[in-house]
């Protein structure tokens, strides 16, 4: 077996199993009709009948549910656990979860006290009669929160956290693998687990269209099912009456992990990736990864972390509020994910069945990481790559000239390529122009038709662009995009090491 020397060494022979699956997932459970306090005035005075709408009415509500959740806790003979400051509260269901037997139930319920938004009665007058009202606005408070720990026939380990003052929003958290897990056990399929993972299977095939098959609905279902089994804050009448929580997505993790054949390959592979891919936060390097457009009014820190764990680094590029970690698991796995925090950083609602259009964010993004990554760090790659750029191609019979590397105009076409790539319909000429002319510091009127003309046929002739049929619309092609990150960065490179060349930027 012979041993890795590349970032794509490793990729390409010594990875012996893969699998994408959803990961960590967050969800918030909120009353949509109470998010606002005119929807409060309409809860109680509407639907309830109350004279007025009032804090003081919330109270009552509040003290039932406390008293239904303690009922919960006696019937089922549960214990009650007081979590403490700074206290790690996945360590505490880990050591209930170390003698479970396997059976779905609840296996214990945590207290601590949490932030949270929350309505207040204040007293206000009118100005033009004198007479003092209550008026409710919002406000946040450090009430208790009840966190049920369970497990569950489908999902495995879960919780599900209330916060016990009006208008009692909830959480859930479930781990995807998990779930993938219990469906290959109870599909028959032979697999071997690796924490929230899997280190090998016996069709890896079939395990990947398992991992793919969870949906919104049967997550929805999984909520519904346990919020008709534990105390509720809200009525039979209330919900049949259209208060019902809904769902939506806090956080979502997309994971890839990639088995090793043994663990030199992935200390090669770290070391390629930071002594090569230190840059990869910066938004050119982040806009390819997360395929978004990023410009100067971009609300968002970019930034490249290498993080070390005892000996083990992890390598985190962040983008608004999400970000990709990659890090070497349990010593014998690549582990690639992105965490998204805000479904809005990709213009994606939050609601759950948003989350198929967060999967098309996630997984892909990991993949482009990697691509990334090989193209950086595998000289072959580079040199194919320079190869079919830089030199001199026969198309048809056409002998077509190759894009000078040192050349500004050509750092400055492959510069564009890299933001037209993010363009949904494809690019034509004028896109080109208006982003090419200000690159080489020109007013766009001086780039002429045929000199546009140009770019586009040699692009197109050395497979860096692809033209769409019928139109006279343009495609950054999958190889355009490698080349153009692998051509600009090694520009980039040889300029900072004195090579003479103008630095692009």
């Amino acid at each position: 077996m012979k041993i890795p020397k590349t970032v794509g060494d490793v990729l390409d022979d010594h990875v012996v199993f893969e699998v994408e699956c959803i990961d960590r997932v967050y969800l918030n459970l909120y009353q949509p009709k109470l998010m606002y306090p005119m929807g409060v005035v309409g809860f109680f005075k509407g639907h309830r009948g109350m004279p007025f709408a009032s804090s003081a009415l919330m109270d009552p509500i509040s003290k039932d549910f406390v008293v239904g959740i303690h009922r919960f806790i006696d019937d089922h003979d549960l214990d009650l656990v007081h979590f403490q400051r700074g206290q790690r509260k996945d360590d505490v269901a880990h050591d209930y979860l170390r003698g479970h037997d396997g059976s779905e139930g609840i296996l214990f319920v945590g207290r601590a006290q949490e932030k949270t938004r929350v309505y207040r009665t204040e007293k206000r007058v009118n100005p033009q009669t004198g007479k003092a009202y209550p008026w409710l606005v919002t406000a946040t408070a450090m009430p208790n929160h009840f966190c049920f720990y369970g497990f569950d026939d489908d999902f495995g380990p879960f919780f599900i956290k209330f916060g016990t003052y009006f208008p009692y929003t909830a959480k859930v958290c479930f781990n995807g693998h998990h779930w993938a897990q219990r469906q290959a056990g109870h599909a028959g399929l032979g697999f071997e687990g690796l924490d929230n993972a899997f280190a090998s299977c016996e069709d890896p095939a079939r395990l990947q269209r398992i991992c793919d098959r969870l949906s919104p609905t049967k997550i929805d279902g999984f909520v519904r099912k346990w919020l008709a089994r534990l105390p509720h804050p809200f009525t039979p009448a209330d919900r049949r009456a259209g208060y019902r929580y809904d769902i939506s997505i806090l956080q979502a993790e997309f994971s890839l992990t990639q088995m090793l054949d043994r663990p030199l390959a992935g200390r090669v592979f770290f070391e390629g990736v930071i002594r090569d891919n230190l840059d990869a936060g910066r938004p050119d390097q982040v806009s390819l990864v997360f395929d978004r457009r990023i410009s100067k009014r971009t609300d968002s820190r970019f930034r490249t972390r290498v993080l070390t764990d005892g000996v083990i680094p992890s390598v985190h590029v962040d983008y608004k509020h999400s970000r990709i970690k990659q890090y070497f698991k349990e010593g014998v796995a690549l582990r690639t994910e992105t965490t998204i925090n805000n479904t809005r950083d990709f213009g994606i609602g939050r609601r759950l069945p948003n989350l198929p259009a967060l999967r098309e964010v996630g997984f892909p993004a990991n993949k482009r990481l990697l691509e990334v990554q090989r193209i950086s760090s595998d000289p072959i790659t580079g040199t194919d790559t320079f190869d079919q750029v830089c030199r001199p191609v026969h198309v048809d019979g056409q002998r077509v000239p190759g894009l000078r590397f040192d050349a500004p105009a050509t750092q400055a076409v492959l510069a564009a390529l890299v933001a037209l790539r993010m363009q949904p319909n494809g690019f034509a000429n004028r896109d080109l122009r208006a982003l090419l002319a200000p690159l080489l510091g020109l007013p766009p009127k001086s780039m002429t038709q045929g000199r546009m003309s140009y770019h586009p046929r040699r692009l197109r002739l050395h497979g860096l662009i692809e033209r769409t049929p019928h139109t006279n619309r343009y495609q950054v092609t999958d190889f355009g995009l490698a080349a153009a990150v692998f051509l600009t960065r090694a520009y980039n490179r040889f300029t900072a090491g004195g090579m003479g060349f103008p630095r692009w930027s």
